[in-house]
């Protein structure tokens, strides 16, 4: 039966895809201790696989495989930590890894870690004997608020970052910000770039009220940290469910990404995602300004918000704006070899087409003065 609303401490994403109709994020401080009631009514299985990046494992690994083992037996699959790892040959070596211990179609894939893990576990969930159960339980700032709501599930090739994946909702995404206590500082601020991105495509006034809440954010403060993690599940939440296979709406959360993933490709990856994303969001910021869609001032009101979380806002040194911009042509929303951004028309507003479109296609100039500049 469908739940009619998500419990106390849930956030309910609707998708029609999704087994019953959708899945609830539960953001809850200690839901790591006991995933084996949680996942009760929504995941039983016959086993668990848990899939983590090696340092996660070595963290979180014990706890979850202890508190799933209270239900079923449940098994912990690891791999080598970083995005230099979200290959197909991680994804083979992991599905035949659980093929030899013979899991079956009544397992569950419980995705431990960040947003790589999320995204490779999440692809293994969904290939994995044509595909198995999912629950997501992200361990960093940007998998609690972004990257584990939505159900996309992908790895990386020789051409470009997630190009190959597949819509696969989890059953739940349980979010403890507890086990954020573990996480380095710079990957603090990495997701707090995904906090800036919800506030400027859908909350002014969360976006504005960031600078005074930097020293509690970084500092961890719960009822700060817990607040804002819980504001952001909503907006990506609301979004995802209005379009669960980002045939429209949902492109407007590509925003900073378009750039931003292109800048993680010519670095070699070695630019963090969220630091990736907020160069991306001030880049993407002048360009829409160049381009005549972006109000004035929009791109300095991000940096101004980003500054203050201690994230960075322009063009990596010694990278070239020509590098960057071939690089953003493997990107997902490119049409007719014409790349499309998702800009804004003011903070709080995506800019939309005459023909009602979330993605915009701007001239190689605009694009290579913007990022030149």
């Amino acid at each position: 039966m469908i739940r009619e609303a998500p419990p106390r401490g849930a956030v309910r994403v609707h998708d029609d895809l999704a087994w019953q109709g959708g899945y609830d994020v539960h953001v809850e401080r200690g839901a790591l201790q006991r995933l084996d009631t949680l996942l009760d009514d929504v995941a039983g299985a016959a086993a668990y696989a848990v899939i983590a990046d090696d340092r996660v494992a070595a963290l979180h690994g014990a706890t979850a495989i202890g508190t799933l083992s209270r239900r079923a037996p449940a098994e912990l699959f690891t791999f080598p930590a970083g995005e230099a790892n979200k290959t197909r040959d991680t994804w083979a070596t992991l599905t035949d890894a659980m093929l030899a211990r013979g899991l079956g179609r009544d397992s569950c894939v419980v995705a431990l870690g960040g947003g790589v893990t999320g995204d490779l576990a999440g692809f293994v969930a969904a290939t994995y004997l044509r595909g198995v159960a999912l629950v997501q339980v992200p361990t960093s700032l940007l998998a609690m608020i972004d990257a584990s709501i939505g159900g996309k599930t992908a790895v990386d090739v020789e051409a470009g970052k997630n190009l190959v994946g597949a819509f696969h909702p989890p059953r739940l995404v349980v979010v403890d910000p507890a086990v954020l206590d573990t996480l380095p500082d710079a990957q603090l601020r990495a997701g707090l770039a995904e906090a800036v991105k919800h506030g400027a495509i859908a909350d002014a006034e969360l976006l504005n009220g960031m600078p005074a809440l930097a020293p509690a954010l970084l500092a961890r403060d719960p009822d700060v940290l817990d607040r804002s993690i819980r504001r952001s599940v909503e907006i990506k939440a609301e979004v995802v469910s209005d379009d669960p296979r980002e045939t429209g709406r949902r492109a407007v959360l590509n925003f900073g990404h378009t750039i931003g993933h292109a800048i993680e490709r010519v670095s070699g990856y070695t630019v963090p995602h969220g630091f990736a994303v907020a160069k991306g969001m001030v880049l993407e910021a002048r360009i829409g300004e160049a381009a005549g869609i972006t109000a004035p001032g929009t791109a300095a009101a991000l940096a101004r918000v980003l500054s203050a979380l201690g994230l960075p806002t322009g063009m990596p040194r010694g990278m070239s704006a020509d590098a960057v911009l071939e690089a953003t042509r493997t990107d997902k929303k490119a049409r007719a070899s014409r790349v499309r951004y998702a800009l804004l028309n003011r903070i709080g507003w995506p800019a939309r087409t005459e023909d009602g479109g979330w993605t915009i296609a701007v001239d190689d100039g605009t694009v290579r003065a913007s990022l030149a500049g």
